[in-house]
C-alpha cells in the first residue's frame, strides 16, 4: 500500500477519535425498540446530557392499573439534561396497561428473582435487567392503595398502605463487593423533604416506608422479586419504589410523581429541562392504513374504510395528539395491538384505538356492495350527516357465531341460548352504546341495561310481558345512544318440533 494512502488513513483515525466524544454527545437521545409487533412491545429512552454524569433509571408502568407512574414517566422521555443521563422505560408493561389490569400472566414486578420462566413478563424483565446494570440508580414509579402511615389511623391509613411513600428495601446497605455505604433512609428523607414544601395538604406529604425486605420478620417479603430489590442487593445501586396514592386525581399523581423524579435528579447532580405537563384528553386524529400492499390511504377518526372480503390490511402509522402509548385494535381479528401487521378481514368491523387503556378514536371496516375484487373499489367514506347508527349486531346462538343486519329478524328455537357479542355502528364505538335486550336483566343486583356477554336462555330467562304484543314469541334487542335508539333486532321465538 503506497506511503501516502497510509498517512492518509491514519490522519482520518487520528480525527475521528479526537471528534468522538463530540459525536458522541451530539447524539443526545436514543430510542430503542424491544419485541418490536407485539402486546408487549418495549419503548425505552436514552438521554444523554451534555455534560457526563450518573446515570438515573426510570420505570412506569410495570402494572398497568397505576396510570400515574407511566404517565409521568412518559414526560421524561423528551427531557433535555445539561448534565448526567436518564434511561427512561416508561410502560415497562404495555400489555397490562391496554388491559388496564395489574398483570396479565404473573405481577411483573415480582418476577426479577432468577427463577426462570417463558412467558413475556420474564422476556420483559431481561431487558429491564440489563438496564439496571447501565445505571447509577433506580426509580420504580407506582400508584399504591391507601395512605401510608407509621401508626395505624384507619383502614386506608395504615403501616400496611402504599400510598404518599418512597419505598426503600433497607435503611442503610452496605456494597458487599466494594464495601460501599449506601444510606437509603437518608437519601429517600432528604428528598421527602424538599418535595413536601410543595405539597399543601399535610395530610397528603410523603412519608419514608422501609421495607427491611431481607429481615426474617419482614411484612413484605415478596418484595425480595422486585426490581428494587434486584437493583440493590444484585446491582448495588440505590433503587426506590415511589408511591403515589390512588385515591389522588390523576393530575396529584403525575405532578407527584415529577416533583419527586425531579428532586431525585437533583440528589443526584443530573440536571434538567422540567418537561411540561400534559394531560389533555387523548384524541384520534386518523390511521395510515395499506390495503393489499397498495399505497395507503389516510383514514380519519370515525370514518368507515371500504374494502371487499378477503382483502388483508396494514395499520402503519397512528396520528393523536400523543406519540406515545399507542396501540391499534381490530376487533375481532387481531389482538391488542394490531398495529404494523397484516391482517385478511373476513367480515365488517372495526379498529379502535387507545391511548395507553383510554379510547381515543375508532375507525370502520365496511364491505363494498356487490363484493367486488378490483382494488380500484377502495374508497373512504363518513357516517351519515343523520348521525350514528348500528350496521350489524354480532351475536352467538348455540356456540355460532353470527353477524346480522340492523333491523333484521333471528328465528330461533324457544330454548335456545343467545349471547350478544357486539354492535358495529357507524360514527361511533361500540363502548359509547347501551345494547339492551328487552325482557331480559343480565345484571340483577345493578341493572345498567347493557345486557352484551350474557348467555341468555330463551326459554327460562325472558319476562313475556316486555315481549311484542306481550305474546312472548317476539323481543328487541334495541341499541340507545345517550337515550336515542339507533338500532334494533328482532328474535322471533318458535316452540322446538
Amino acid at each position: 500500500m503506497p506511503s501516502s494512502i497510509i498517512k492518509r488513513f491514519i490522519i482520518i483515525a487520528v480525527t475521528v477519535l479526537w471528534l468522538w466524544p463530540s459525536v458522541c454527545h451530539a447524539q443526545k437521545r436514543v430510542h430503542s425498540v424491544y419485541f418490536e409487533g407485539t402486546d408487549y412491545e418495549l419503548h425505552v429512552y436514552r438521554i444523554f446530557g451534555k455534560q457526563p454524569g450518573q446515570t438515573l433509571m426510570l420505570i412506569g408502568g410495570i402494572q398497568g392499573d397505576e396510570p400515574g407512574g407511566f404517565l409521568s414517566a412518559d414526560l421524561y422521555a423528551d427531557i433535555s439534561l445539561v448534565k448526567g443521563n436518564l434511561i427512561v422505560v416508561p410502560r415497562a408493561n404495555f400489555q397490562s396497561i391496554v388491559l388496564k389490569r395489574r398483570q396479565v400472566n404473573e405481577d411483573m414486578n415480582r418476577t426479577f428473582s432468577n427463577e426462570r420462566r417463558s412467558n413475556y413478563e420474564a422476556k420483559v424483565v431481561a431487558i429491564l435487567k440489563q438496564l439496571i446494570q447501565e445505571s447509577d440508580v433506580l426509580l420504580n414509579l407506582h400508584d399504591g392503595s391507601g395512605f401510608y402511615s407509621d401508626t395505624w389511623e384507619g383502614p386506608n391509613r395504615n403501616p400496611m398502605r402504599f400510598g404518599q411513600s418512597i419505598i426503600a428495601d433497607c435503611d442503610t446497605f452496605i456494597n458487599p463487593q466494594n464495601s460501599q455505604v449506601i444510606q437509603l433512609g437518608e437519601m429517600a428523607k432528604h428528598v421527602i423533604e424538599r418535595i413536601n414544601k410543595q405539597i399543601s395538604n399535610p395530610r397528603h406529604h410523603f412519608h419514608f416506608n422501609n421495607h427491611r425486605t431481607s429481615a426474617q420478620d419482614s411484612l413484605h417479603k415478596e418484595q425480595r422479586k422486585s426490581a428494587t430489590y434486584f437493583a440493590l442487593f444484585t446491582r448495588g445501586i440505590p433503587a426506590f419504589g415511589v408511591e403515589t396514592s390512588k385515591s389522588l386525581p390523576l393530575e396529584t399523581k403525575v405532578r407527584h410523581h415529577n416533583i419527586i423524579i425531579n428532586a431525585f435528579m437533583d440528589r443526584f447532580d443530573i440536571i434538567p429541562e422540567t418537561p411540561g405537563l400534559n394531560l389533555e384528553n387523548p384524541d384520534l386524529n386518523y390511521l395510515v392504513i395499506a390495503v393489499n400492499d397498495t399505497l395507503p390511504v389516510v383514514v380519519k377518526k370515525n370514518h368507515t374504510l371500504f374494502i371487499n372480503p378477503g382483502d388483508f390490511i396494514r395499520i402503519s402509522h397512528i396520528e393523536a395528539n400523543y406519540e406515545r402509548g399507542l396501540s391499534a385494535d381490530i376487533k375481532g381479528i387481531g389482538s391488542l395491538n394490531d398495529s404494523r401487521k397484516k391482517f385478511v378481514v373476513q367480515h365488517p368491523t372495526r379498529i379502535v384505538v387507545r391511548k395507553d387503556f383510554y379510547p381515543c378514536g375508532t375507525v370502520f371496516l365496511d364491505f363494498n356492495a356487490g363484493h367486488t375484487q378490483e382494488a380500484s373499489d377502495i374508497r373512504i367514506s363518513v357516517a351519515s350527516a343523520a348521525g350514528p347508527a348500528v350496521r350489524f349486531f354480532k351475536i352467538r346462538t348455540n356456540g355460532k357465531t353470527i353477524m346480522v343486519p340492523n333491523g333484521d329478524r333471528v328465528l330461533l328455537n324457544r330454548g335456545d341460548v343467545l349471547e350478544i357479542i357486539d354492535v358495529i355502528a357507524d360514527g361511533i364505538a361500540s363502548e359509547e352504546l347501551i345494547v339492551n335486550f328487552k325482557g331480559f336483566v343480565g345484571n340483577k343486583r345493578y341493572n345498567t341495561g347493557e345486557d352484551r356477554g350474557y348467555p341468555i336462555n330463551t326459554k327460562t330467562d325472558l319476562w313475556s310481558r316486555y315481549s311484542l304484543q306481550k305474546l312472548g314469541k317476539s323481543y328487541q334487542i334495541v341499541v340507545t345512544l345517550d337515550e336515542r335508539k339507533i338500532g334494533k333486532l328482532i328474535i322471533d321465538l318458535k316452540d322446538p318440533v
